[in-house]
């Protein structure tokens, strides 16, 4: 029997308590009960869900939250705890005060819930922390740097039960600093999220599981569509296709995507008619926000997506600026045929099993989508996206040429609509592969201008950013492309460990470096850049086992012809990595 593979993932877990809990029930069960349930509704569900949190368990008075970015789970502690607990029952004399913990690190997921040290240092900081107050580890402290408004301060090193190594602790208390709310006399604002929405993949109801690629390709086109709204947050296809085929309560598919709307869907297309059902659920309460059924000729696709998309905007109270009416109201292309390539050529490209057959296959949709419509921007920029993948897999007898090939078709692409996101970002992978940073930055903005929420933009601006040597700009950006596609791969992970490693926060980029080798077992670069922040931290012996690894895997690895195919603009980056490889003994 094939042994069942762990799930692990890095994460932010956030412990909260209720201070004198066992008091306060004592004194007043009723009155209790009934404050923390108000505490609770009014405030804690609230701020975790504005945060992008998901409440794990309840545990009595305690609450294990997770979230994704460890940024997210301080702003959303120091809100709680300046909103200083909510007014509880008249009978009770105590208000609602919590104690915080939050600690960054690798945990078990096993259904909804989550184990290990992540989870278990996170519950013994809560109760380090004062009354009203927030107790973190040094890698959170160290990962949130200055982008949040608060500072905390050193709570010295400690040992924690069933923990076997020494934690330093960190801690804020809302007295430590000036609340401009309070002295005016005000209640502390809660933060409100933008809107956000992930659309599930419409349900092929064609009867003909080759009309997959076409219910698929709808769906992806009305999460484009919706992603250029920038008062809207979209989840991207990768994150809200990990439930396709399955059946799904809405509100978890909420909870675990951070999404307040879902939209979910079928299609059935019958010769050259076409049958579309769409709904709207509120992710929170389940409820339905709109919903409706479209019988049309298949000429009428477009109007249909553009029909969904303002109903959807509708619903939400979302205003749209006048350059986002513009860029809804521009349509690709009026060839069917062409469409039609063009969503069979993605689903090839965007296959789980990425291979030169799919690869050709993809290719040749995208060329008979050009064949029916020469105009068709969108065709274009998926050629060069395709021809870019040609070029890092490796997969034809000339790939190095695949490169000047994928500019091209990206060139032409923004020459027929000049905004075409997706061209402009294909050239700025181009530019980052040539090196040319500025070229890329430039072409990126676009992008993002164009479509607020493309996850691939900001991930790659992210990546731009840490060649250019703006390390913290450059979190931000790979946080906020991991938060709209939680499903992004691996390589944010290792990217985000080499920004924290060339900002000198060497713990940081230890705990997600390890976590990409958990992802990505057979990587290098991830394992030199380990052994680089291990080196500077004076973890010796793990270093040197870690590059052990790396030589295992590799045996022709070379640090210094690797760093000089990457485009670092600073010298000082690649001497930063080079120093702590240095520090291990694994590099003279």
């Amino acid at each position: 029997m094939a042994e069942e593979r762990v799930n692990r993932k890095l994460a932010a877990i956030l412990a909260a308590d209720v201070v004198g809990y066992s008091r306060l029930m004592g004194a007043d069960e009723e009155g209790t009960l009934s404050a923390l349930k108000q505490h609770r509704q009014t405030i804690f569900d609230p701020t975790v869900a504005a945060h992008n949190g998901r409440i794990v368990k309840l545990i009595g008075d305690g609450t294990i939250v997770e979230f994704g970015s460890v940024v997210d789970a301080v702003n959303c502690a120091v809100s709680i705890q300046r909103a200083n607990g909510s007014p509880p029952d008249k009978a009770l004399r105590q208000p609602i005060v919590l104690r915080i913990g939050i600690n960054l690190g690798d945990v078990i997921i096993e259904r909804d819930d989550v184990y290990g040290d992540g989870v278990n240092i996170a519950a013994r900081l809560e109760p380090l922390a004062e009354p009203g107050g927030i107790c973190v580890s040094s890698i959170v402290n160290e990962s949130i740097s200055n982008r949040i408004d608060i500072r905390f301060t050193d709570g010295r090193e400690i040992r924690v039960k069933n923990i076997d190594r020494p934690i330093r602790v960190w801690k804020w208390h809302p007295s430590a600093t000036p609340d401009i709310a309070k002295v005016n006399g005000a209640t502390p604002p809660l933060h409100v999220a933008t809107a956000s929405i992930a659309v599930l993949p419409f349900t092929n109801m064609s009867g003909d599981p080759e009309q997959e690629y076409f219910s698929d390709g709808i769906s992806e086109d009305i999460i484009t569509d919706l992603s250029k709204i920038a008062g809207l947050s979209v989840i991207a296809r990768n994150s809200s296709f990990t439930y396709k085929g399955r059946s799904v309560d809405i509100r978890t598919v909420g909870r675990e995507l951070g999404v307040q709307s879902v939209l979910e869907g079928s299609i059935r297309r019958t010769g050259n008619r076409v049958r579309i059902t769409a709904q709207l659920i509120d992710a929170t309460h389940g409820t339905h926000l709109w919903g409706d059924r479209y019988d049309r000729d298949l000429t009428d696709i477009f109007e249909v997506q553009d029909e969904v998309t303002h109903r959807i905007v509708e619903a939400l109270k979302i205003t749209l600026s006048p350059a986002e009416k513009q860029r809804l109201a521009g349509t690709e292309t009026a060839n069917i045929a062409a469409y039609d390539c063009v969503l069979r050529g993605r689903e090839f490209m965007l296959s789980k099993e990425k291979t030169r057959e799919t690869f050709e296959q993809a290719i040749n949709c995208f060329k008979k989508a050009l064949e029916h419509d020469p105009n068709y921007s969108l065709a274009s920029a998926c050629l060069g996206f395709g021809y870019v993948f040609d070029y890092q897999n490796r997969w034809t007898e000339d790939p190095d040429s695949s490169l000047p090939i994928a500019k091209e078709y990206a060139r032409q692409a923004i020459e027929k609509d000049p905004k075409e996101p997706l061209a402009h970002c294909v050239t700025g992978l181009c530019a980052s592969f040539e090196k040319d940073l500025d070229r890329a930055t430039t072409e990126i903005e676009i992008a993002l201008s164009l479509n607020p929420n493309l996850a691939l933009a900001h991930n790659l601006r992210g990546t731009v950013r840490i060649y250019s040597g703006q390390q913290l700009e450059a979190i931000s950006d790979i946080e906020q492309a991991m938060r709209l596609d939680p499903a992004l791969n691996s390589q944010s992970i290792h990217f985000l460990g080499m920004a924290y490693l060339l900002a000198g926060k060497y713990e940081t980029a230890a705990a997600l470096l390890r976590q990409r080798i958990i992802l990505m077992p057979k990587t290098d670069f991830s394992r030199a850049l380990l052994t680089s922040a291990l080196g500077h931290l004076g973890e010796v012996d793990e270093a040197r086992q870690v590059w052990a690894e790396l030589m295992e895997i590799n045996p022709n690895y070379s640090f210094a012809a690797h760093a000089g195919r990457q485009p670092f603009k600073r010298e000082e980056d690649i001497e930063r990595i080079a120093g702590g490889l240095r520090k291990a003994g694994v590099l003279s």
